[in-house]
């Protein structure tokens, strides 16, 4: 299939690792922002062509995964509702609030479902006005455009009974906070070429201008991957620190400007609490004052709880790099894509439920 086979052609995926092992000469580490990406990773086991001194970190980038628990449990106390019909996309349903999931709920008579578009939640309304519908907001600036675009078209139409619980949080802010940490051990990243084909490049500039780092927009094929580390690998050979686009068949440096500006119409920027990371400000996009009577948080008076994580769990180590899922003591133990006890073993994009489908140990090193 075009645009899909020669993105997997393990000819060139071996040239490409053969050329990443000349010019890897020193210890390097680069981090994946996207899940999809670590997926891809273990899928195709593309880090075991990869030389010894070269390490793949896996990042906060499965928005799913940073969605915290206190959210969760918001969703939780408006899905239970007899007067809601609780609208998400459908990775959500099983990632664990403080005590239960969405799907818990829906057993116990919860009114939730379903959509693949916030748009389709919007048509629930229309069809159900004796209803107060609500939609789940999360994921990156890529899922942002479609919320927005619900919320501009709910105001539009006069639609009363429609209202966002919304997580959208963005990635630049992420990539900084892993930088300034002062354990941080990162070289160089790979950034989510979904992102980037609706926010662009531009963004990127100053996190590798201040903080001396590579910043490689990246597809999710195998090639894509392996061409992303290789510039990545290269800048660092040459003592550059630059961004670049791998992603260029999709990705534009000025991203989709149409997108962009329905997200500034609709959201600010807001500090936001991401699961395991804590508050990282400006991180996040809430609803302006002029969309405020959609905002579910306020709407269902929630917006005061606060819950803890749990200590058991070691997603927040995870998301920054600084564990393996295996390292874990409850990995594949007490906590299963069955029993989870993290979004990061939930999610279609967490590092534990690749790890967990695709490796369950540590590979050893090459003879």
């Amino acid at each position: 299939m075009k645009f899909i086979d020669e993105y997997r052609d393990a000819a060139a995926a071996k040239q490409l690792a053969r050329q990443i092992a000349r010019l890897a000469t020193r210890p390097w580490n680069l981090m994946e922002v996207c899940g999809g990406q670590t997926h891809a990773i273990l899928k195709f086991g593309l880090d075991e062509l990869l030389p010894p001194q070269l390490s793949l970190i896996h990042g906060p980038g499965c928005p799913v995964c940073v969605t915290p628990v206190e959210i969760i449990d918001k969703a939780l106390e408006i899905a239970a509702r007899p007067e809601v019909i609780f609208t998400s996309f459908g990775d959500m349903l099983r990632v664990p609030g403080s005590r239960q999931d969405l799907l818990s709920v829906k057993a116990r008579g919860g009114d939730v479902r379903i959509v693949y578009s916030p748009l389709d939640a919007l048509k629930l309304a229309v069809q159900n006005p004796g209803k107060e519908v609500v939609f789940f907001g999360v994921g990156f600036e890529t899922t942002a455009p479609a919320t927005a675009m619900a919320v501009f078209q709910a105001a539009r139409q006069g639609v009363k009974n429609f209202s966002i619980l919304v997580s959208h949080v963005l990635v630049p802010p992420a990539i900084e906070a892993v930088l300034s940490s002062a354990d941080n051990r990162v070289h160089g990243f790979l950034a989510a070429g979904h992102v980037c084909a609706v926010m662009g490049c531009e963004e990127y500039h100053p996190l590798a201008a201040k903080y001396r780092v590579p910043i490689v927009v990246t597809g999710f094929e195998p090639v894509d991957i392996l061409q992303g580390i290789l510039m990545c690998v290269t800048q660092l050979a040459e003592g550059r620190a630059e961004v670049e686009n791998q992603y260029s068949r999709a990705v534009r440096r000025e991203g989709n400007p149409a997108a962009q500006k329905l997200i500034r119409e609709v959201f600010r920027v807001v500090s936001r609490k991401w699961r395991g990371l804590g508050e990282i400000p400006n991180s996040g996009l809430g609803l302006r004052e002029s969309y405020a009577a959609y905002d579910a948080e306020h709407k269902f008076g929630v917006a005061g709880l606060v819950v803890e994580e749990s200590s058991e769990c070691r997603s927040g180590e995870v998301l920054q790099g600084k564990l393996k899922p295996y390292d874990c003591p409850a990995f594949g133990t007490r906590c299963t894509p069955e029993h989870p006890l993290g979004a990061t073993m939930v999610s279609s994009e967490g590092a534990c439920a690749a790890y967990y489908r695709y490796r369950r140990a540590p590979v050893p090193p090459a003879s």
